[in-house]
């Protein structure tokens, strides 16, 4: 078992409310007070981001436009939080809100192994503020919630996500078929994914080109 490098800090007397810090960024937890934040941006990002997601569900409640909705989906990643499932992350750049980076579908027993999905305002894409993010994070997962794997599935086309990738040299696993439904189809994704035995050996320099 990895002995942690650092601790990272919570917020109150919660354990599960933890506030992450980079170079130049902040994570932690969406709140319902994020919401006028979280719609100006989502809305200016609309044709940005939707071509990339899932479908969202016809009749359901808008995130992007209904505050009830997003408090919802805020106290739905408070619960993952508390059953530790799930570790969702705003993404702030001076303060302000800029994107979400998230560690979802963690399993334990044989596996210790999640899933990280990200995306960030078109307004910062390119400063390299997702690599330092994907860092942050992959501390945490590997150093506090001890896990042994993590993976990232990004469409083959989708360029700006496969450069956060790229950047850090992260392995590329192959391409798995009709991984997703995004956007109304099935698409392929490339996965790619970094181990606890990768963070041992490349970590340290990662810390060290993007956070410390």
């Amino acid at each position: 078992m990895r002995t942690p490098r650092t601790r990272a800090r919570t917020t109150g007397d919660a354990s599960w409310l933890v506030t992450l810090f980079g170079r130049r960024i902040l994570l932690r937890p969406l709140q319902s007070s994020d919401f006028v934040a979280w719609n100006e941006v989502r809305t200016t990002n609309e044709a940005w981001l939707t071509k990339w997601e899932p479908s969202r569900i016809v009749g359901a409640p808008d995130v992007v436009t209904d505050p009830d909705a997003f408090a919802a989906r805020c106290s739905a990643r408070h619960r993952e939080r508390q059953l530790g499932t799930g570790f969702g992350f705003g993404i702030f750049v001076d303060g302000a809100f800029a994107g979400e980076i998230n560690l979802s579908a963690i399993q334990r027993g044989p596996f210790q192994s999640a899933y990280v999905g990200y995306w960030i305002d078109e307004r910062h894409a390119g400063h390299g503020y997702v690599p330092e993010a994907l860092v942050v994070l992959a501390r945490y997962a590997f150093e506090e919630l001890q896990l042994h794997r993590i993976q990232i599935a990004i469409i083959p086309r989708n360029q700006a996500s496969r450069r956060v990738v790229a950047k850090l040299g992260v392995r590329d696993e192959g391409v798995a078929e009709r991984y997703l439904e995004i956007n109304g189809v099935w698409e392929d994704h490339v996965r790619y994914a970094i181990t606890a035995e990768e963070w041992d050996v490349r970590g340290p320099q990662w810390l060290a080109d993007w956070v410390d």
